[in-house]
């Protein structure tokens, strides 16, 4: 049987240890379903260094009102409130409170929506289907500034992120890829853009040359992957 490397066992040893000796991670549940606020406040009872506040805000204004009050170390809020625009709630508090960390909760795995998230100035994304197993451990890497996002959409969200930001596709290129996986011809796409056909053309030749993709349906699969028709 091969050995426990010890520099591994004494890393995680100080790892529990640290956590015991600190003060316990407050955090804020928000979601508009009581019986999921209840659910995810039942998988972080059985964290000893997480502490939830009382209170579970089910709209945004509670939601303001309470991290406002009680000042947690993070909030876990849901992707969908029913009284307005989650993200654009995570932008205003991140510069309000920028000392509280933000991990979105959701249904959604699709890349498109964790990127909308972090680039609202959310630390985390959580799909809920995962929350047994993600949620503690990214309210802890939120706590140190440390991004965590569920597997489930890491892995896409790389792929997306390459080929919006890292100079694959020009951002016209990107937007002329999703409308085509869309099913707009060159003409509508045209029309929208207010371009050319023949603009759109160029586009998509380059879109096909940059991706080694030949078909409509190539670009279509790779849109999907990436979450461009969710973006």
């Amino acid at each position: 049987m091969p050995a426990v490397h010890p520099n591994l066992s004494a890393v995680e040893d100080v790892d529990v240890t640290e956590r015991a000796q600190r003060a316990p991670l407050t955090v804020v549940i928000a979601d508009d379903h009581a019986l999921m606020r209840h659910s995810l406040g039942r998988l972080l009872q059985k964290a000893s260094d997480i502490t939830v506040v009382a209170g579970e805000p089910a709209d945004l204004k509670a939601t303001a009102r309470l991290v406002a009050e009680c000042r947690p170390d993070v909030l876990v809020l849901d992707l969908c409130m029913p009284d307005g625009s989650s993200l654009k709630m995570t932008s205003e508090l991140r510069t309000r409170m920028p000392e509280m960390q933000i991990v979105i909760v959701s249904m959604e795995d699709a890349p498109g929506f964790a990127q909308r998230a972090l680039a609202a100035g959310a630390i985390g994304y959580v799909v809920k289907e995962f929350a047994d197993e993600d949620l503690a451990p990214a309210i802890r890497a939120a706590a140190r500034g440390d991004e965590y996002l569920s597997a489930r959409v890491a892995g896409r969200l790389t792929s997306l992120r390459q080929t919006l930001t890292h100079g694959r596709l020009t951002p016209r290129e990107s937007e002329v890829l999703r409308l085509i996986a869309l099913g707009h011809t060159n003409v509508e796409i045209a029309r929208k853009l207010t371009v050319s056909a023949r603009t759109i053309e160029t586009h998509r030749a380059n879109i096909h040359r940059k991706l080694g993709l030949r078909t409509r349906a190539e670009l279509v699969r790779y849109a999907l992957l990436c979450g461009l028709l969710e973006s």
